[in-house]
């Protein structure tokens, strides 16, 4: 089996890594950190599964969801992402994810949710399972889905908001982890793709966007 492993943060790269070598220990891994990179390497290698995460520095990786469906269709592509919200999920999946995993979930239960691929299974975590289902039920409550918006407008999650208050207020990535039982690699990842939305590059025009967007009235003293 020959992996595609796609991540811009190296601790993460690193710890996905080791958890594909876990559940695929005679598999091949070729890392990319960057979609142009991803690109180049599926039009000069074949591969058998692709992790994936969206947000990457020089775009976004519905991208190579897309074209490694077109160029290797035999390929499957599994989201490993922080993105828990439809606006990252339906255009995965519509490029053709063949799962979506969270990476806030425990090491076992993405190891577990991998080792589905196996069996022909899609690794979806359980609240993104829940999500879909939850769509299309609307969609038939309604209207067509063709008729419905499916990127709703981008803002920040709840998830966001929280660790977005705690960066403001100045509490280091470990403590953030502590305080809402994550990982530091996926607070990490979080303050990423923050940073990226508000369009700012500090923890002090972080602090500003906080108050700004009313976090410091919302939380509790």
């Amino acid at each position: 089996m020959h992996i595609l492993l796609l991540e811009d943060l190296p601790e993460i790269r690193q710890w996905l890594k080791t958890l594909v070598m876990q559940v695929f220990p005679a598999a091949r891994v070729s890392e990319s950190a960057r979609v142009h990179d991803a690109l180049e390497q599926i039009t000069a290698l074949r591969f058998d599964l692709a992790l994936i995460d969206l947000g990457l520095p020089d775009g976004s990786g519905v991208e190579v969801v897309a074209a490694l469906r077109e160029s290797q269709p035999d390929a499957q592509s599994v989201v490993v992402t922080i993105h828990d919200d439809d606006d990252h999920l339906f255009p995965a999946l519509q490029a053709g994810a063949f799962g979506y995993l969270l990476k806030e979930q425990a090491k076992d239960q993405l190891a577990e949710q991998l080792q589905r691929i196996t069996q022909g299974e899609p690794p979806l975590s359980p609240s993104i399972a829940r999500r879909v289902i939850a769509y299309f039920a609307s969609q038939a409550r309604t209207q067509p889905a063709e008729a419905q918006p499916l990127l709703p407008t981008v803002s920040l999650t709840e998830r966001e908001n929280e660790v977005l208050l705690r960066v403001a207020k100045g509490f280091t990535l470990p403590e953030i982890g502590v305080q809402l039982g994550l990982s530091r690699h996926t607070i990490a990842d979080y303050v990423k793709q923050i940073y990226r939305k508000l369009n700012v590059s500090s923890r002090a025009e972080a602090a500003l966007e906080a108050q700004r967007l009313g976090l410091f009235r919302k939380s509790p003293r």
